[in-house]
C-alpha cells in the first residue's frame, strides 16, 4: 500500500516496531486485506498494528487510544483494545498502535446463518455501548446528526447508485425518517460505522466489533440501522424487542439512515467493480441485500 512516496510494507512494520517497541519485533508480520484510512497488520496471533495511511490527521487514532480502555471493560463483545503507541519518526512520519487481534472473519467476507443469536447479540452490545457519555466526549463530524441534516449525502448517494424497483421505496423510507422527531435523550456512546468490514462473525454469529474511529457521543438511530445493514432478513424485529430501547421515531431515524448507508455500500461496490481507489466489489451485494430489508414492510 502506499501513501505518497510512503510504501507501508511488512519490513517497514518491523523496523518500526525494532525503533519503538523492540520485545515485539521478532513477532510475525502479515498484511491484513482491506483498510482504507488505516492499514491493519497482524503482528503474531494476538496483536495487530494499525497504521495511519490515507486519514489526513491521526485524530482517528488518538480518539481510539483515549477511549476504548474506558469503553471496552464494560462491552460483552471483543473491541479492539490499544496496547502499545507507534509515533511519528523519520522513518514513518504518522501515527501507529499496536492493538488487540479480535478474532474471526469480517462480515463483508463471511456470513450470518444464525440470525436470532446475532439480533440478541448486536443488541446486547448496543445496549452495553449506548450509556450515557461524559461531557468531553467527541461529538460526530459527517455523521451523527438528524436525518434532515444529511439530505445532500442521501441524494448524492441515491443519484450515483441504481435502486432499481426499490426506488421508490427507498424514497419513501428515506422521507420519513426525516420526518421523524429528533433524539430528545441523552448524548449516548455511539460507535458510529457499523457496517459489514467494521464486525466479524464466527460459527454463523457476530463474534467482534471493530475499527471505533468514527466514534461519538450522540444519537444511538446511527448504530441502530444496523438491526438492517448487517443483520439478516427477518431479524430487525428481534433486535429492537431486545435492545427494547428505542421508540418509534428512533427507529423511523435508524431505518432511513439503513437506508443511506445500504446506498454507500452499493456506491462503493460499484467503484469497486470499476476498478476505482477505495472500491470494495462485495460491498455492492450487501448494500442492495440490505435495502430489500429495510424496504420489506413498505411495499
Amino acid at each position: 500500500m502506499t501513501d505518497g512516496e510512503i510504501e507501508i510494507t511488512a519490513d517497514l512494520v518491523r523496523e518500526l516496531l525494532r525503533e519503538q517497541h523492540p520485545d515485539l519485533a521478532g513477532l510475525a508480520v502479515r498484511e491484513v486485506a482491506g483498510g482504507w484510512g488505516n492499514q491493519m497488520w497482524r503482528l503474531g496471533d494476538e496483536l495487530a498494528v494499525r497504521m495511519q495511511r490515507m486519514d489526513p490527521t491521526p485524530d482517528l487514532q488518538l480518539k481510539e487510544r483515549r477511549w476504548l480502555p474506558v469503553l471496552a471493560p464494560r462491552l460483552p463483545l471483543p473491541v479492539p483494545l490499544p496496547v502499545r503507541n507507534g509515533a511519528p519518526s523519520a522513518r514513518f512520519p504518522k501515527h501507529w498502535t499496536v492493538m488487540t487481534w479480535v478474532p474471526g472473519e469480517p462480515l463483508d467476507r463471511g456470513s450470518i446463518s444464525r440470525g436470532d443469536h446475532a439480533a440478541d447479540t448486536l443488541a446486547g452490545f448496543l445496549r452495553a455501548l449506548h450509556q450515557a457519555a461524559p461531557a468531553d466526549a467527541p461529538a460526530g463530524s459527517d455523521r451523527g446528526g438528524h436525518p434532515k441534516e444529511c439530505t445532500d449525502g442521501f441524494e448524492r448517494f441515491f443519484r450515483a447508485v441504481d435502486p432499481g424497483d426499490l426506488a421508490a421505496d427507498v424514497r419513501a423510507v428515506w422521507d420519513d425518517a426525516v420526518a421523524a422527531p429528533g433524539w430528545e435523550g441523552p448524548r449516548v456512546w455511539v460507535h458510529g460505522d457499523l457496517h459489514p468490514a467494521n464486525v466479524v462473525v464466527s460459527d454463523g454469529t457476530l463474534t467482534g466489533v471493530v475499527d471505533f474511529g468514527d466514534l461519538f457521543a450522540g444519537d444511538p438511530a446511527w448504530d441502530l440501522a444496523a438491526a438492517w445493514v448487517l443483520l439478516p432478513a427477518g431479524a430487525a424485529a428481534r433486535f429492537f424487542d431486545v435492545y427494547a430501547r428505542a421508540d418509534e421515531a428512533t427507529i423511523r431515524r435508524a431505518r432511513g439512515l439503513a437506508a443511506m448507508k445500504c446506498l454507500f455500500l452499493m456506491l462503493m461496490g460499484q467503484n469497486g467493480d470499476q476498478g476505482l481507489p477505495g472500491g470494495r466489489p462485495a460491498w455492492g451485494p450487501a448494500g442492495r441485500a440490505g435495502l430489500e430489508r429495510v424496504t420489506a414492510d413498505v411495499r
